[in-house]
């Protein structure tokens, strides 16, 4: 899910400390910040000082909040350029209007999506923000602040050669999905429904990164790859100006397929980090700021209108 002519290149996803890419001035002896724009919604964010306030004294000291992502996962968070560290995307835009509401600064790290929750529960993070499922096995040591509400979707290359048009035609073929994700688990648990039509089970192939999924259907060894619908459609639109590949839309499933909230996983260290960043993802829907971020992006529609806490129902 890489931007620009890099998406087939799997980029290494090197613990590399990046932080806002505005300078986020401080407050006198403050180490949190003043007012100042969003990056992408191109609107001034106000701090808010009770919210501020709230947060844990750990918090506050450090004036930044530690986050785990995994890069690249586009539209959600992408390199600005190959080669280079600054961070874009959605999460990673969503997270400089939170820390200018919070009055902390919110730096991101690199990390293989699969040891970010490993990572977190050592202590090392405060929080992911990753376009993370919000599933009640998470919220075992996770509390989510959940955003938006995605489900998974099937890339396919274009002109889809194998006439691929819903979930059922994936029985009997090899299909592509990154390690430890949702969308592998929706892969598994398809198997009992190709046995039931008398289909072959899906051949899946799991890789620790999507964008070596993408290399793998470039290459035509999967039939297709599933991925967040969101993912896909950016995928689908930006890879080598929208000719590499195409999205299967399928009616009975408009916004992907077992449509899920994805949340800002927080660590349950800091209870009081949870409740703040939940006010503060609120305030961000309310001003219409969250909507803006997600339409930069090209998924306006995922935007929620209530940032619910824990709201995974399986």
């Amino acid at each position: 899910m890489l931007h620009t002519h890099s998406w087939h290149r799997a980029v290494a996803a090197t613990a590399l400390l990046i932080t806002a890419a505005t300078t986020l001035s401080g407050c006198g002896s403050d180490p949190g910040v003043s007012d100042t724009a969003a990056p992408a919604a191109g609107v001034r964010i106000t701090r808010d000082a009770k919210l501020h306030a709230a947060l844990p004294a750990a918090v506050r000291s450090a004036g930044a909040v530690r986050v785990a992502t995994d890069v690249p996962y586009a539209p959600f968070v992408m390199f600005v350029a190959e080669g280079k560290p600054e961070l874009t995307g959605l999460d990673y835009d969503l997270g400089q209007a939170l820390g200018a509401k919070l009055g902390v600064r919110f730096t991101f790290t690199a990390q293989k999506f699969d040891g970010i929750v490993p990572a977190i529960q050592a202590g090392k993070f405060d929080a992911v923000m990753s376009a993370m499922t919000d599933t009640k096995e998470r919220q075992q040591v996770l509390d989510f602040v959940d955003y938006s509400v995605s489900g998974s979707g099937i890339l396919v290359t274009e002109g889809n050669p194998d006439h691929i048009t819903e979930l059922d035609d994936l029985c009997g073929k090899k299909v592509g999905a990154e390690a430890a994700t949702h969308q592998l688990d929706v892969l598994k648990a398809h198997q009992a429904a190709c046995a039931d039509a008398g289909k072959k089970p899906v051949a899946i192939q799991t890789f620790p990164k999507d964008s070596d999924a993408q290399l793998a259907l470039r290459s035509r060894k999967v039939a297709a790859d599933l991925l967040t619908k969101p993912a896909a459609g950016w995928t689908a639109k930006t890879a080598d100006g929208g000719r590499a590949f195409e999205v299967v839309d399928d009616p009975e499933a408009v916004g992907g397929y077992e449509a899920t909230p994805n949340g800002i996983g927080v660590t349950k260290r800091l209870p009081g980090l949870t409740d703040a960043i939940q006010k503060a993802v609120q305030a961000l829907i309310d001003d219409g700021t969250l909507r803006r971020i997600c339409a930069k992006y090209g998924v306006a529609s995922i935007a929620v209108q209530e940032a619910t806490k824990n709201a995974a129902v399986s």
